[in-house]
């Protein structure tokens, strides 16, 4: 009999079986629903009879299943049994060829080892050989090389490869002496020797390249390449002079011809202003100014990389001889507007013109026939002016009925001629024009020499004919009037002394007569006589009537001058001379009035005799 507590266990088993599947969910369980899904396929309706014979089917399904299996796996094993047996036939096959290598391998032992002796030497001499090309490849030049420096054809023009290559030739002839070093004399001398014969090659072809194209340079268009080919051409002194000589020769021809065409073709052709002297010579040497300073700046791009400290004498040269070409052409025309101008100021002008261009053209080329035909041409143009001057200077001069030298007769009113006033108007305008040109000290000095030396000459020589008197005025009047024209002028100092100094000894003439027509005036012979001879004893009536004719004197001074004394131009003058000659009254008088007022004279009531002391007569006089 069953207990109740199996029982209640049993069911609680059942339970806890119920609930777990209760609990269980289905949707969410993979492998339930795999196996479900797979029940699905074969138990397709749910009877008792299929519920009963269930077990049965899944086990002859499972059997079925299992007999598949073995039977792929039956195959899988044939497969592999034919693998391994074509593996053993393989393994037999190695063998018999591993036999068979080894039997090769003793056989061939001996041409193996040939080989590799042969291999060996194969990699020496590849070694070898590339050592070898990288000797000549660093020695030697190779035929494109070659061909580039010595040219193709005769008439090759050299490129700019060519100077690649020159400079590799000399670093070969450099690098021969590192291989001398190194033990390798007769290697590096023969290289040395084949490397200078291949530099004095292709300078020579350099040299008559360059040469040619000198020659041709029509527009003075000078290339890179020409300015390469002068530096190397620098190490050959000789060939690097015939190329300059060349250079220049060429430009010389070309800046003649545009010299030319310049004065007689174009539009507007230099010589059409001829008939302007003054422009038709500023044109052509505005023209070489412009001209020689770009064949200058052309020929220091010609030589722009060269060393300038060997070449500047060369420079200098070449340039003075481009520039010398238009000597001719240029000397010609000038000398004939020199020649043929007759204007002195235009002549003038022209010279310091020429003067102008001297110095700059000088700034620009040294040396050479230019710069002395420019010196020449203004010292014949300095010349020519001072010749035209002088030649002005005499006509005016010249007497109408006479070939003498000599200005016309003065006049009553002893003022200069018209001749003087002409000469001194001229010689203004051409000091205005002089006083703005450099080196103007030398050309007024010359200037003015050249017309107040035979003007002052020549009024000494009309002035001789006079009276004293006369001439001392007609003197000072000309003297006054060349020193008021020339004493605004610079560098005048010393020419306006020396006029001052002829100017005193004529107003010392003056003075001299004018004083002596006093002392006869004034009755001072009798009593100056006295004084001289150191007489202590003066007449009362000497004195008596000079102070009469003394105090008349102080009332009016003027009225005893000299009538020329009033015909001077100067007022200076006028005042000097009356200054001075009162001067000498006034001296008298204080010998006199020392005498009468010495007690030991004798005279009584001095005061009386003589009433006005010497400083007030003096103060009278205002001298």
């Amino acid at each position: 009999m069953i207990s109740n507590s199996t029982v209640s266990q049993d069911e609680d088993r059942i339970q806890k079986r119920v609930n777990k599947i209760l609990e269980t969910r289905l949707e969410t369980d993979k492998d339930t629903l795999d196996a479900l899904g797979e029940l699905s396929t074969f138990f397709t309706e749910n009877t008792l009879q299929n519920r009963r014979n269930l077990r049965s089917q899944i086990e002859r399904r499972s059997v079925g299943i299992n007999e598949n299996f073995l039977k792929a796996f039956r195959e899988v094993k044939v497969s592999l049994d034919a693998v391994c047996d074509e593996l053993d036939e393989m393994s037999k096959s190695v063998q018999t060829m591993k036999t068979k290598l080894e039997s090769s391998k003793a056989l061939t032992h001996d041409l193996i080892t040939q080989t590799n002796t042969l291999q060996e030497s194969q990699q020496r001499l590849e070694v070898q050989q590339q050592i070898a090309e990288a000797f000549l490849g660093r020695f030697q030049l190779s035929v494109p090389e070659h061909q580039l420096l010595y040219g193709t054809t005769k008439d090759a023009p050299i490129v700019a490869e060519f100077f690649d290559i020159l400079d590799r030739v000399q670093a070969i002839h450099a690098d021969c002496r590192v291989l001398m070093q190194c033990g390798y004399q007769t290697a590096a001398l023969d290289i040395m020797e084949e490397m200078t014969l291949h530099q004095e090659g292709a300078l020579e072809r350099l040299y008559r390249w360059t040469q040619n194209h000198c020659r041709s340079l029509e527009n003075n268009e000078v290339g890179p390449l020409v300015v390469q080919a002068m530096v190397r051409l620098q190490d050959r002194p000789v060939l690097f002079k015939y190329v300059i000589d060349e250079y220049a020769i060429a430009r010389r021809a070309v800046l003649v011809r545009q010299f030319i065409e310049a004065l007689t073709e174009g539009s507007k052709p230099i010589e059409m202003h001829a008939h302007d002297s003054k422009r038709y010579i500023g044109d052509m040497f505005a023209w070489l100014h412009q001209a020689i300073p770009t064949e200058k700046e052309n020929l220091t791009m010609l030589l722009k990389k060269c060393d300038k400290n060997d070449i500047t004498d060369q420079m200098q040269t070449a340039l003075a001889y481009i520039a010398d070409g238009v000597c001719h052409p240029l000397k010609v025309r000038v000398d004939t507007i020199l020649n043929s101008e007759k204007d002195t100021i235009v002549l003038f002008a022209l010279s310091n013109l020429l003067r102008f261009y001297q110095q700059i053209i000088k700034q620009v080329v040294k040396g050479g026939s230019l710069e002395q035909c420019l010196v020449d041409l203004q010292k014949s143009s300095e010349e020519i002016y001072l010749n035209s001057l002088s030649s002005q200077v005499r006509s005016v001069l010249q007497r109408p009925a006479s070939v003498a030298i000599g200005l016309e007769p003065p006049q009553r009113d002893l003022v200069p001629p018209a001749s003087v006033g002409r000469l001194l108007n001229m010689l203004k305008e051409i000091l205005s024009v002089a006083t703005m040109v450099d080196e103007r000290q030398t050309d007024i000095t010359k200037i003015v020499s050249c017309v107040i030396d035979p003007l002052l000459q020549s009024v000494q020589e009309s002035a001789s004919h006079l009276p004293t008197i006369d001439m001392a005025v007609y003197l000072l009047n000309c003297l006054y009037h060349m020193q008021t024209t020339l004493t605004v002028y610079e560098y005048m100092d010393e020419r306006v002394e020396r006029l001052q100094a002829q100017s005193e000894a004529q107003i010392d003439t003056l003075t001299s007569e004018q004083a002596s027509s006093l002392v006869a005036n004034l009755n001072l012979g009798p009593i100056y006589t006295i004084l001289q001879n150191n007489q202590t004893k003066i007449e009362t009536n000497l004195l008596k009537i000079f102070m009469n004719k003394m105090n008349g004197f102080l009332e009016m001074p003027d009225i005893l001058l000299l009538p020329q004394i009033q015909l001077l131009m100067s007022s200076a003058h006028r005042n000097a001379v009356q200054k001075r000659s009162f001067s000498v009254i006034v001296a008298i008088y204080k010998q006199i009035y020392e005498r009468v007022f010495d007690p030991e004279n004798g005279f009584e009531h001095p005061e009386a005799i003589l009433p006005r002391s010497p400083e007030q007569v003096a103060q009278i006089l205002t001298v």
